[in-house]
């Protein structure tokens, strides 16, 4: 399996916009679909998107689709996460996660439409959106 690192957390102002990084190592990066998750204080994880293998397919959450961009590097082992129009309520810690399995189970065990749990979680990146 392979291991994940996010980065590129801060302090961000409202309005701003982020890139987080998700970097892998210890396995084969092309293998595993990549979804985006966030947890702010108080609150359940959220699930913000997926990218396919290969990158050509993507999946979004509503609540963040029209400001998300999910993309991968297979050559470098990174998926990416850049949001755009940051508002306060986007603070939280961002965590990534890996599945073999591919995009479309990676969604249906997110959205709980499938049982089971994704094979791979990064320790998250703290994301805070000042005002």
């Amino acid at each position: 399996q392979v291991q994940l690192a996010e980065s590129g957390g801060g302090l961000v102002q409202a309005g701003g916009s982020l890139r987080l990084s998700c970097a892998a190592s210890g396995g084969t990066f092309s293998d595993y679909a990549m979804g985006w998750f966030r947890q702010a204080p108080g609150k359940e994880r959220e699930f913000l998107g997926a990218i396919s293998w290969s990158g050509d397919n993507t999946y979004y959450a509503d609540s963040v689709k029209d400001r998300a961009t999910i993309s991968r590097d297979n050559a470098n082992n990174t998926v990416y996460l850049q949001m755009n129009s940051l508002k306060p309520e986007d603070t939280a810690v961002y965590y990534c996660a890996a599945d073999r399995r591919g995009i479309h189970t990676l969604v249906l065990i997110t959205t709980r439409r499938a049982g089971g749990h994704l094979e791979v979680w990064g320790q998250g990146t703290l994301v805070t959106v000042s005002s």
